[in-house]
């Protein structure tokens, strides 16, 4: 059984505000912690009603200081968003303050709408089209300081200078970004959740392709998945259905709160909106564990995951914090976690 992770996108819900929402997953990091998950990733996204967090740094620094085994990280920094150096300068003082528990997910969309990504980029310095791979470049320069004879970036130390950049990792959901993450020689993490890229061709060929860098000795990828999990099939279907409605949603642009499994059952579907929750349900893994390990190990088998990142975005906090153990169960974290002490 490979590591299992968490990716969580602090959802806000009709009956739970932001607020509780980010305390929610200061309770879930928590509780996966004790159960031997061996990573948490908050993500990045702005203007949008659904998600709690526009800021996984401050999450990250939150969510360490309560914990004391799980790896936090971002899944991730959107980086066209900010300065690099701001970027290195906090993630050096999150790697300063847990040493080796911090990971450094980046991605290259803004993590919102077209108005809010001019809010958040119209003060920083202007480059043309696409600069994800400069500003990447710039970052790692931070690191290794490798500016040219002259640059005045030469004067300029990211603090605090005693503590590395954590590790970093490639956020992606097409082959590009498996190709990029391949060539620089850093982690790759797929978003199987909302890809429709298929997830074999990415990570097969981020792994075939890697090139060994002074930031990874050997190519090492992450498997995103959304999953639901209860005691039963129905159950989790029952669950299941706040996650379709709320996907249909989003589909159409409407970044709503999640609503309950009581709105969801009573909304009046059409004929094609039902086969559009259809086409959706290929891509989530639904059910009890069982059920839910028969569809997640051939995928799992065929892309050589590393590691496998669930997102379970639920109405109910307590069933998703169940959700996550009986997924741990199944992999067997619960006997691991207890040998080495978690609990």
């Amino acid at each position: 059984m490979i590591p299992l992770s968490v990716l969580d996108l602090s959802v806000v819900t009709t009956g739970t505000r932001p607020a509780a929402a980010l305390r929610n997953s200061i309770d879930l990091a928590r509780h996966v912690d004790g159960l031997g998950y061996v990573r948490y990733w908050l993500a990045e996204h702005h203007n949008l009603a659904s998600v709690a967090s526009p800021a996984p740094d401050l999450m990250i620094g939150q969510i360490a200081a309560v914990t004391q085994h799980i790896r936090v990280g971002s899944g991730g920094v959107m980086l066209p968003n900010h300065a690099p150096l701001v970027v290195a300068e906090r993630f050096k003082m999150l790697e300063a303050l847990f040493p080796g528990r911090i990971d450094l997910g980046l991605g290259r969309a803004p993590g919102t709408d077209g108005a809010t990504a001019y809010a958040l980029r119209s003060r920083l310095d202007k480059r043309e089209g696409d600069d994800f791979l400069e500003r990447l470049h710039e970052l790692t320069l931070w690191e290794t300081r490798d500016f040219p004879a002259g640059h005045p970036y030469n004067n300029v130390v990211a603090m605090p200078d005693d503590s590395p950049l954590p590790p970093i990792w490639l956020l992606g959901s097409s082959d590009y970004s498996a190709e990029l993450a391949a060539q620089v020689g850093m982690g790759f993490a797929f978003a199987h959740h909302f890809a429709t890229h298929d997830a074999v061709a990415a990570m097969t060929n981020y792994r075939s392709h890697f090139t060994p860098s002074g930031w990874r000795a050997a190519p090492q990828a992450i498997l995103a998945v959304a999953a639901v999990v209860a005691e039963t099939d129905a159950e989790a279907e029952e669950l299941a259905l706040s996650m379709d409605l709320n996907r249909l949603r989003r589909d159409r642009g409407q970044y709503l709160p999640l609503p309950s499994v009581e709105e969801a059952r009573a909304y009046p579907y059409s004929d094609a909106e039902r086969a559009a929750i259809a086409r959706n349900r290929a891509r989530f893994f639904v059910g009890s564990p069982a059920t839910v390990m028969t569809r997640l190990q051939p995928l799992i088998t065929a892309t050589q995951a590393d590691e496998l990142m669930v997102i379970t975005a639920v109405y109910d906090h307590e069933a998703r914090k169940k959700s996550y153990s009986l997924l741990a169960e199944a992999f067997g974290l619960a006997k691991k976690a207890a040998l080495e002490g978690y609990r």
